[in-house]
């Protein structure tokens, strides 16, 4: 077995990390710059914050039921949706952050998956073997 070396795994990983993340002036840079184009930066970070820490809460709902036996009680669905409601919050923030019309997000996920499933085929290929740029 490989003995790691966390120093020098420590090492690459300060390479490969952009200046962005190491320097909180870069950062503050390319915060600027987001801020100068529209995006109301501190209401983004909020959404992408708030989207992942709700989207844990409710990750822990589910990993209770399914791996500690937890029964799916109306109890536990309330709590389920309250999280979801969260979540749609955080994601409102962020198209408010982004200027995007909430709306047309859900109208661009039909639009790519109507192209990713042709004639509304849901079929597992066509999941499988997506068209080039379609990720």
């Amino acid at each position: 077995m490989n003995k790691i070396d966390l120093n020098k795994y420590q090492d690459f990983v300060q390479e490969v990390t952009s200046q962005e993340s190491n320097d909180s002036g870069e950062m503050a840079m390319a915060i600027s710059k987001l801020e100068e184009s529209g995006v109301n930066v501190s209401l983004l970070l909020t959404g992408a914050v708030g989207i992942s820490a709700e989207g844990g809460e409710f990750m822990e709902i589910v990993k209770k039921c399914i791996f500690q036996g937890k029964p799916l009680s109306e109890e536990t669905q309330f709590h389920a949706k309250r999280e979801l409601g969260d979540i749609m919050w955080y994601w409102i923030n962020s198209c408010r952050a982004l200027n995007i019309d909430p709306n047309e997000v859900i109208a661009e996920n039909v639009r790519k998956l109507e192209a990713r499933y042709p004639g509304g085929s849901f079929d597992a290929y066509y999941s499988e073997n997506r068209q080039d740029g379609d990720l």
